[in-house]
């Protein structure tokens, strides 16, 4: 993504765009104390202190640290869409389609591995509207993944029975790896989102699964 930055841990974390630098300075501490102690056990002193500015220099760019969840949680939702949207709409049989935003998918979850875990597990620390704006997110989420999957019975590429169920299964386990996965471990973002990728076609009884 041409937004990203790539951090010292070699994380790949999309906030060029959130400006000016102090509120983006905050943003990463944010995203790096609740992925570390999580939501509720952050506080504003915690955050401000990562980013080396004082509490109350906080409070000049974020009313609240649920608004820094929210804002987070959103950023990091618009871009997971915008890498299925992508892949469902560009060009190629639906088993290509599939391959490629699940691959894609899974490397955006394993290189902002970090930021992943904040995004997609923190959801329940949401305020009643902002999660509700966050389940919406989810929902097109699902939908563009979904889409393929339906384009694929439709032309007799895939063999699913439950739709809804697989794609939810399909998602799951691309979400996991920003769970599991170590940059010092045995296999690259790359070598994770191919695995995925082939392990999601036979999920769905592709005809070319290994081949796409």
């Amino acid at each position: 993504m041409s937004t990203a930055e790539e951090t010292a841990g070699g994380e790949t974390q999309p906030w060029s765009e959130v400006t000016p630098d102090a509120a983006r300075r905050l943003l990463l501490a944010a995203v790096e104390a609740f992925a570390e102690r999580g939501y509720h056990a952050t506080t504003t002193r915690d955050i401000a202190g990562r980013a080396g500015m004082s509490p109350a220099a906080l409070y000049i760019h974020y009313k609240t640290k649920e608004e820094l969840l929210h804002r987070i949680s959103r950023i990091g939702h618009e871009k997971a869409l915008d890498i299925l949207r992508t892949a469902s709409r560009g060009e190629g049989t639906a088993t290509e389609r599939l391959a490629d935003a699940v691959s894609s998918f899974v490397r955006w979850h394993a290189r902002g591995r970090t930021t992943a875990r904040v995004v997609q597990y923190e959801l329940d620390s949401l305020g009643p509207d902002a999660r509700a704006e966050i389940v919406g997110l989810r929902r097109q989420v699902d939908a563009e993944v979904r889409g393929i999957v339906e384009d694929g019975v439709r032309s007799g590429e895939f063999d699913v029975p439950d739709v809804p169920g697989t794609t939810l299964a399909v998602l799951s386990l691309c979400i996991d790896v920003a769970r599991w996965f170590n940059v010092d471990g045995p296999r690259t973002p790359e070598e994770v989102g191919a695995l995925y990728a082939d392990l999601v076609l036979r999920m769905v009884g592709a005809r070319n699964a290994g081949t796409a």
